[in-house]
């Protein structure tokens, strides 16, 4: 199944409103998508096995949505399958103090994954041109000079973030994004769950609903973000989040078809490499026989 009318077109203004958080594309229920994300987990151990032998290129997925998405979810379930020693997780919160004394992409780079690995980040630099900019006091930390702060800031950091990610992939980093696109109906009622399931209790934070009442002003941020930065280096995808099991498909689907593109190839030895298997083979024939 192909999921291109969730790939946000570069250049063109998008409207949020234009993308329903409750599609299933061609999936029913959760039993009719079960086999298929189950196939792609085993997919993505294959190729990423390949990645990591292979050491040329790395894979960058950058997961953003509101609180209540599921992008932990996401990242549990479709790489449930993968090497933990070729794959990282990093999770960005508020910048410490030595983070706040350096330009905002700054701690984004040195978690930039290793040729070979796969690096995931929940939340990323785009918190920069997102949460900062729904709440501009967060501006006045980051000790920039205030002749650089001007009308054009955001415009301004779409570019560097464009150029900074061009860079990447002419690096051999290649980048996916992911809007986790839930409802606003449905994160109250999984806001909710979280409040009645004495096991949930730990995820909810009073935070969480206080950001709510910003919900109109994340999603033209959100919007401005998808329509300025949605590339064909490193495209946007909107995913729609009110059907978990249906978000966790869609994503999968997208990682493993974007791996599969690579043509991936476990490296061939050299000459001089076969010849020492070959003697490590005698070798290990003749110490048995004489044992």
């Amino acid at each position: 199944m192909k999921y291109d009318r969730l790939l946000v077109p570069e250049g063109k203004t998008i409207r949020l409103k234009d993308y329903d958080p409750a599609y299933t594309g061609k999936f029913a229920a959760k039993e009719d998508a079960a086999g298929k994300l189950q196939s792609d987990i085993v997919k993505l151990a294959a190729l990423q096995d390949v990645l990591y032998a292979q050491n040329t290129y790395a894979l960058l997925l950058i997961f953003q949505a509101m609180d209540a998405a599921g992008k932990d979810g996401v990242v549990k379930h479709v790489m449930s399958g993968v090497n933990p020693a070729g794959c990282q997780v990093v999770n960005f919160k508020i910048p410490s103090a030595e983070e706040l004394s350096h330009d905002y992409l700054w701690r984004s780079m040195k978690q930039v994954p290793a040729r070979g690995h796969i690096g995931i980040f929940n939340r990323s630099y785009y918190e920069e041109v997102l949460v900062v900019r729904v709440h501009p006091e967060i501006l006045r930390n980051q000790k920039i000079p205030p002749s650089l702060v001007g009308k054009d800031i955001w415009k301004e950091r779409f570019e560097q973030i464009n150029a900074y990610e061009r860079y990447l992939t002419r690096n051999g980093t290649v980048i996916l994004k992911f809007f986790l696109n839930v409802s606003n109906k449905e994160q109250k009622r999984r806001f909710l769950e979280r409040i009645d399931t004495p096991e949930k209790n730990w995820k909810f934070s009073s935070a969480d609903v206080r950001e709510r009442a910003f919900w109109k002003d994340y999603m033209k941020a959100y919007e401005d973000i998808f329509s300025n930065t949605s590339t064909p280096w490193a495209p946007w995808h909107i995913i729609p989040a009110d059907r978990k099991w249906f978000t966790r498909t869609a994503a999968a689907d997208i990682i493993v078809r974007t791996l599969e593109s690579l043509n991936l190839k476990y490296p061939a030895a050299d000459p001089e490499h076969l010849k020492g298997l070959k003697d490590a083979r005698t070798a290990l024939e003749e110490g048995d026989s004489s044992t």
